[in-house]
């Protein structure tokens, strides 16, 4: 039963200081009788965590940070840090008082990179977005940018694309929001208090960019999947073979680009036809059933290739980075234009186009359903996804002409004509 929030001294959980109300007339102190010196302030829009005791017979008081990016464990353990230097006679507050020429744009972007844990390609995203867009930013203090210098550089990076400056302006605007949970001063009062780039939404000048809608269509499916078939019999590449069976995994499963390209051999269970993939967007594991045909394909890819990884790259590249020539190729021989990101669109095109539930379309791109309370109900079973995988390898396969035993048998042939090349190389 949770302790009535009149009673300040409570046990500090994380759903106590979640149900705790912010106070719109005076900030009240909640202290956790477990932990001695250990507490909680709640104001009219903050809930920050805080140790206090003796130093040298002077009462000494030191914000943690707030709830938002404190858990009350990891809180609790600091806590019993800060209390610890305090009973060497240590003063934890010398360093609180921050000046606020100090935190500046560079720093604000630091700690908020920092903070976090980030996959490659965001951290490389963030940091060109920090010395790039910003560049002329960087050394002012944080407190120095205002709504209209918000406005302005939008404006002005919009010049060369809108995408790249709503971009910009959402990842400063998620520094900001950082910001101002992060620095406080020795009050526990937030040194920001607004965030300038809201002024974009209130003003909704945020740049209207259409959602990029190209798929390869029902009626070009079939001339696509017989070229990238036969890519390995009409390119005579080394890493011809690599890229078919590469674009067509992409093509049957819907997984990105990166994630399909990362697969490693410990990834494929061939014994139980799946896949999982553990580096994903979202950070959840995505386990996939995989069709017959993308089983016969793995296995026969298993033998012509050594190595960890199902699709190896140059000598410079652990896997496989850079498709284009024979993505190139196949435009030529099919007149199709295509992305790697629209074989992801054509894929779930095509599962919406039979019918397949929404839950389970859901469940096939690995979106999460957070805000769907019937969702969270749901108990994710990859085998429920056997069938509408083999559906719509079986839909794919017949607009190209092709039975599932036809289509492996056109694997085989451009394999044979693979291991006859690299013969004719080796000789």
């Amino acid at each position: 039963m949770l302790p009535t929030f009149n009673d300040q001294r409570i046990r500090l959980t994380k759903t106590v200081v979640e149900k705790i109300p912010f106070d719109i007339s005076r900030s009240v102190i909640y202290r956790d009788p477990e932990l001695p010196g250990f507490g909680l302030r709640v104001g009219k829009t903050s809930k920050s965590y805080f140790v206090e005791g003796r130093v040298k017979g002077t009462n000494r008081r030191k914000v943690i940070g707030s709830h938002i990016l404190y858990t009350p464990e990891s809180a609790r353990r600091e806590a019993k840090r800060i209390l610890l230097e305090m009973s060497q006679g240590k003063n934890p507050c010398q360093k609180d008082d921050v000046a606020l020429a100090e935190i500046t744009v560079a720093k604000a972007f630091e700690d908020y990179i920092g903070s976090r844990s980030l996959k490659a390609t965001t951290l490389h995203d963030d940091e060109h977005i920090k010395t790039k867009d910003f560049a002329s930013w960087l050394k002012k203090p944080i407190v120095e940018i205002t709504k209209n210098m918000i406005e302005r550089k939008h404006a002005d990076l919009g010049k060369k694309s809108h995408a790249r400056a709503n971009n910009a302006m959402r990842v400063l605007r998620a520094v900001f929001n950082y910001a101002i949970a992060k620095y406080e001063d020795s009050d526990g009062s937030n040194v920001l208090l607004v965030n300038p780039v809201t002024r974009l939404s209130k003003t909704r000048t945020w740049f209207k960019i259409q959602r990029r809608q190209t798929v390869i269509r029902a009626h070009q499916l079939g001339a696509w999947i017989n070229g990238v078939l036969d890519l390995p019999n009409t390119v005579r590449r080394k890493d011809a073979a690599i890229i078919r069976d590469y674009l067509l995994l992409l093509a049957f499963t819907g997984l990105r680009k990166s994630e399909a390209a990362k697969l490693a051999w410990s990834d494929i269970d061939l014994a139980g036809k799946s896949v999982t993939v553990k580096d994903t967007k979202n950070h959840d594991d995505h386990t996939l059933p995989l069709p017959d045909f993308l089983v016969a394909m793995l296995q026969e890819r298993r033998k012509a290739v050594s190595g960890d990884f199902l699709f190896p790259g140059t000598a410079n590249a652990d896997c496989i980075v850079d498709p284009r020539k024979q993505m190139a190729h196949i435009t030529k021989a099919t007149n199709i234009t295509f992305t790697l990101h629209d074989l992801r669109r054509t894929f779930i095109t095509v599962a919406e186009s039979l019918d397949i539930p929404a839950y389970a379309l859901k469940r096939l791109l690995n979106h999460r359903m957070t805000n769907d309370v019937t969702a969270g109900y749901i108990i994710a079973d990859p085998e429920r996804l056997r069938e509408p995988m083999e559906r719509i390898c079986k839909f794919m396969l017949e607009k190209a002409g092709l039975t599932t035993e036809q289509a492996i048998d056109k694997l085989g042939v451009g394999l044979r004509f693979f291991d006859q090349s690299e013969s004719r190389l080796s000789a």
